[in-house]
């Protein structure tokens, strides 16, 4: 029970095993984005500070020194983003809490931090900005004069295809049991396993891209004729680093999509009724005929009828009992969609041959049923069982109808009376959405009403809202995350590239060939990067639903969303490589260069 004004509550608002799947959603489509986005970060204008770095130590200062000067700068900035990250998270959280979300509101002091995690992001970020500014710096602090003369990067080493290769395996073998129909049934491995080999893929997949746009670039710079191509793939094979952090951010953006594909349709196959109708029974007992008509009235509902048993001999152990159904049968055909024909006026009995019938029930038996009106007026009618039935077909245990009940037409029933302990039984569809907006709109109605939903869990259809409203939030999230992965690396890479950009315009080259050389930069290898993306998240998705327990293991709905999606990240990147060739040619830049 939960209660007002206490600090805890006995029920969970998710269970620990559906926050198994928020932990995995969110770590590949979270962490790997923000991994890339803070390591983007790192190196900003890498190129000019570790030249200015080389020549504080070419003019005497020590390597701890210069490493000093380094942290300082990079730990002071992370602390005042430390500091702003946090007031905004503080406001932000005090206006979404009371707004809310989509199926999902909680209160501003839940969502506050507490004082050690407060602590733990003043220190975390400064630490982490001195580690990546100590590592930054350390080329600068030992070897100054390559660094001032730009020395020649070294190629990528061949062990960044090692965390790829494993990540793969383990996908490739759940996808191969899921195809030979060898489906894995140890669900505690698979849940260590398959988190493993999202993260190994998304960092081989950032691992991988320098050694394959290296190669790509030499293949194609060796084969192509043209000025323009043979610029950009000879500047990728030189610096494959360049074009590693534009692509890698949108690069893995495709592939937590392909990710959060999957958790979805997982948790539609969770979700889903699977019947194609929703039934809902209330109790009528203290409900007026005035608010039984706005039960009736709310939206979604397809058909209704009152369910009633006959009176009970509480002196025999097991006396006859039949069920009789109030309605007509236009509302019976919409609480049974596959039902036969029927005639308005008369009762009937219907018969369900997937069902066993109720033995009680037999033409020409009577039955008495209690009736009451609200002045508290009693009344029998006794209902004899007709020899007319009519067929439906539904499935037992979730129809609103069971084999042997009796149709009693509305107009049978004296004006203002009902049975006594009858319930009213409604019929939507059974779409998530539709059953979610019914249960709202009878809780508008009769906040206190109890509502019976056969087929379908109420607090488990809560917590997947809860769930797809986490999930939709993380999302987003990592969109922002990795579109300022995007902006920051392309701000990056448009300082360094300045004065080769502005040496080629004094060379003669064209604006237009120089356009055409920075987008062949970034597109050729971002191209590359999407292709695996698409495949290995495609196959990651698939591993997961394998794992998952659920009917669908592959999803070629989702296809075209993706690809749509890896055509848009390479317009972006296209687009975004585009201002780096100004109209204005500034020889200032080569001669402070």
């Amino acid at each position: 029970m939960t209660f007002y004004g206490w600090s805890f509550t006995n029920e969970e608002t998710v269970e620990p095993s559906t926050l198994g799947i928020v932990r995995f959603a969110l770590s590949g489509v979270v962490l790997l984005p923000l991994a890339v986005y803070l390591s983007v970060c790192a190196r900003l204008s890498a190129a000019a500070r570790a030249r200015r770095l080389a020549a504080l130590r070419l003019v005497g200062l020590s390597k701890k020194g210069v490493q000093r000067v380094n942290a300082a700068e990079t730990v002071t900035a992370a602390l005042l983003g430390a500091v702003l990250g946090l007031c905004i998270y503080a406001a932000a959280n005090q206006l979404i809490s009371r707004v809310g979300l989509p199926g999902f509101r909680w209160y501003p002091s839940d969502g506050s931090l507490s004082l050690a995690a407060t602590f733990v992001c003043l220190i975390g970020c400064p630490a982490l900005a001195w580690f990546a500014g100590s590592v930054g710096a350390r080329k600068a602090a030992t070897n100054p004069l390559a660094v001032r003369r730009s020395a020649v990067e070294k190629p990528p080493a061949k062990w960044g295809l090692v965390p790829l290769l494993p990540g793969l395996g383990i996908i490739t073998g759940y996808c191969v049991a899921g195809a030979t129909g060898h489906v894995p049934r140890d669900t505690s491995l698979s849940s260590i396993l398959m988190p493993l080999a999202v993260v190994l893929v998304g960092v081989g997949l950032v691992l991988s891209l320098p050694i394959l746009s290296r190669s790509l670039a030499r293949a194609v710079a060796c084969t192509s004729r043209s000025l323009s191509l043979g610029l950009a793939m000879r500047r990728n094979e030189a610096e494959p680093g360049g074009a590693l952090r534009v692509a890698t951010g949108l690069v893995l953006l495709v592939y937590a999509a392909s990710l959060a594909q999957g958790v979805l349709i997982e948790l539609d196959q969770v979700s889903k009724n699977t019947s194609p109708v929703q039934s809902y029974r209330l109790s009528l007992d203290g409900v007026t005929e005035d608010r039984q008509r706005e039960f009736e009235a709310v939206g979604g509902i397809r058909g209704h009828g009152v369910e009633a048993r006959s009176w009970r001999n509480r002196e025999t152990e097991f006396p006859p009992m039949i069920s009789a159904v109030i309605a007509t049968c236009s509302q019976l055909r919409g609480m049974v969609p596959d039902i036969g024909r029927c005639t308005d006026g008369r009762p009937f009995r219907v018969v369900n041959p997937q069902e066993t019938y109720n033995d009680d029930s037999k033409p020409g038996a009577s039955f008495p049923f209690h009736l009451s009106n609200e002045q508290g007026e009693q009344r029998v009618m006794n209902v004899q069982v007709p020899t007319q039935k009519v067929i439906f077909h539904d499935e037992p245990g979730l129809s609103a109808l069971s084999s042997g009940d009796v149709v009693v037409p509305p107009s049978f029933l004296p004006d203002g009376f009902r049975p006594e302990g009858a319930s009213l039984t409604m019929v939507s569809s059974s779409a998530p959405q539709t059953v979610r907006a019914v249960l709202d709109d009878i809780g508008g109605v009769d906040p206190t009403a109890r509502v019976m939903t056969p087929g379908v869990v109420v607090d488990a259809l809560q917590q997947i809202t809860v769930v797809k409203t986490i999930l939709a939030m993380g999302m987003v999230l990592g969109l922002i995350i990795g579109v300022a992965a995007y902006l920051v690396a392309a701000t990056d890479r448009a300082v360094e590239r300045r004065p080769q950009v502005t040496a080629l315009s004094l060379l003669g080259a064209r604006p237009r060939t120089l356009r055409a050389v920075q987008v062949a930069q970034v597109v050729l290898p971002l191209a590359v990067g999407l292709v695996l993306a698409v495949v290995a998240g495609k196959a990651a998705e698939s591993s997961y639903l394998v794992t998952g327990g659920g009917e669908v293991f592959w999803d070629g709905a989702g296809v075209p969303l993706l690809l749509a999606c890896a055509l848009g990240v390479v317009a972006v990147a296209a687009v975004g490589s585009l201002p780096l060739i100004g109209r204005r040619i500034d020889p200032e830049l080569i001669r402070r260069d």
